[in-house]
């Protein structure tokens, strides 16, 4: 009996450590994308590192991968463990990368929400879990505020105002109507919603300036082409373009070259952002205005994330210092840009 006793027993360590491997290959499968050299399966501090699981927007423009490289960068730089997730422009798969950051434990949760509404379910499953949450360049209309720590990134409707404010002195000689089309970012999202209302606010101060065509180009450059080709073709004369990025209007200039039009000449181009290409472009004289939108949220977002972890207490709302760019500034800035 004892002989038997003891085969047994080696059995069941046999089986235990089986179970046990496959537990930790199955916990280290899915689609995020882990950054340090921690185990992707493991518990968040689990190995001693904070656990940040981060879900991406997506990769749409020059913007969002220089926000996700600054991201990812600093993470490692601060020696925590990343565990990221490209939800591919999709709210349902944000929504279920932070459910399994929630099984997974991480030590805090950051995302950038795909669209401002339908978080509240699934913010409340990381508040009972009590993994802290932060949002990252775009915000959320829950009226629960309890449901994350802090909001990190721009001030959309200050970019949206900016542009306006620069387009109202450009065109204060006008004597005549303005006629102004519009490429808005992905419908429903936080800077699309909210440039369009600072834009709108502030050239309303010019009653000659009027939005004729205003249509989502999704933040990309295919889409900025294609929905200009349309306005283009709908509206005979057109004195401005009002895009929401820069990969959008940078989309724009093709379609307006094509239509036999100079681009910054017979049309005015305002974007937002900053990011390299459009800096050339308005360098070139493609582009006449860009408001920045910094992407390089990544140092901030650690020590908040730390910050957060340790319980201290954090302000409601952190801003990136920003600032806007003509022509000339943009040839002087182009040398020494990060993204």
């Amino acid at each position: 009996m004892a002989k038997t006793g003891i085969t047994l027993t080696r059995r069941g360590l046999g089986a235990m450590l089986a179970v046990g491997l496959l537990a930790g290959g199955l916990a280290g499968c899915g689609n995020s994308d882990t950054g340090g050299d921690g185990d992707s399966g493991s518990s968040g501090g689990g190995n001693g590192k904070l656990v940040i699981g981060f879900s991406q927007v997506g990769a749409e423009s020059g913007w969002r991968t220089a926000n996700t490289n600054s991201i990812k960068e600093s993470a490692a730089e601060a020696g925590y463990e990343l565990k990221f997730d490209d939800a591919q422009g999709k709210q349902e798969n944000q929504i279920k990368a932070i459910r399994n950051f929630i099984q997974q434990k991480v030590d805090v949760i950051a995302f950038s929400p795909v669209v401002e509404s339908g978080w509240d379910t699934v913010l409340k499953e990381a508040k009972d879990a009590k993994i802290p949450v932060i949002l990252t360049d775009r915000a959320v209309d829950s009226a629960d505020k309890s449901l994350y720590k802090t909001f990190i990134g721009s001030d959309f409707v200050k970019e949206g105002r900016l542009a306006g404010e620069w387009l109202v002195k450009e065109k204060s000689a006008a004597t005549g109507p303005v006629n102004i089309v519009e490429l808005q970012g992905t419908t429903g999202s936080a800077p699309a919603n909210d440039r369009k209302k600072g834009f709108a606010e502030a050239i309303a101060a010019n009653p000659n300036l009027k939005v004729v065509a205003s249509q989502s180009g999704d933040f990309t450059r295919a889409g900025g082409k294609q929905v200009m080709e349309q306005f283009l073709k709908a509206n005979p004369k057109i004195d401005v373009l009002f895009a929401h990025n820069d990969d959008m209007g940078l989309g724009a200039l093709e379609a307006i070259t094509a239509a036999g039009k100079t681009p910054g000449k017979d049309i005015t181009i305002i974007t937002i952002d900053a990011v390299k290409d459009g800096m050339q472009a308005l360098a070139d004289g493609k582009f006449n205005f860009i408001a920045e939108c910094s992407p390089l949220l990544g140092p901030q977002l650690m020590d908040l994330a730390k910050k957060v972890k340790a319980g201290e207490e954090v302000p409601a709302r952190v801003e990136t210092e920003e600032t806007t760019f003509t022509q000339e500034q943009a040839k002087a800035a182009l040398p020494n840009r990060k993204y």
